[in-house]
């Protein structure tokens, strides 16, 4: 567990992809929606590497971090996945065979929680984004 990294997080969750829809992975699109942070970074990198695609949704300034994004869209190549990003959530979810996100305010942002809330506005995971997925 790092800033940039959180592997054990993805490792989870790929088993738990696993386990719901067997083991391979590849042409099942996962999608983000909420900051750019580390679970977002392993997630695309775990994602594409598993041949999955990746659809992101994040707010203006809270992207994911360029060198991790470049290492992203490299393998995707490799691994005949597509990367699409954008800030709209429900733009993202369409196709989505799963939506994933994560707090908004991580351990140490604590004093930016209401600015936070406020610019996130709209990346809510409810029933309502939910019904723009895949069933």
């Amino acid at each position: 567990l790092s800033d940039l990294h959180h592997p054990l997080q993805t490792l989870a969750d790929l088993m738990a992809l696993q386990q719901h829809f067997g083991m391979d992975l590849a042409g099942k699109t996962v999608c983000w929606v909420g900051d750019g942070n580390n679970v977002l970074h392993d997630l695309m990198l775990g994602s594409v590497k598993m041949g999955m695609n990746v659809r992101i949704a994040t707010p203006k300034g809270y992207e994911a971090n360029a060198d991790i994004m470049a290492l992203t869209l490299k393998l995707a190549a490799e691994n005949n996945a597509e990367v699409f990003t954008t800030t709209v959530a429900d733009e993202a979810v369409k196709g989505a065979d799963v939506v994933v996100t994560d707090t908004w305010v991580s351990m140490g942002q604590e004093a930016e929680y209401a600015k936070r809330v406020a610019e996130f506005e709209g990346y809510q995971v409810n029933t309502e984004l939910m019904a723009k997925a895949n069933p």
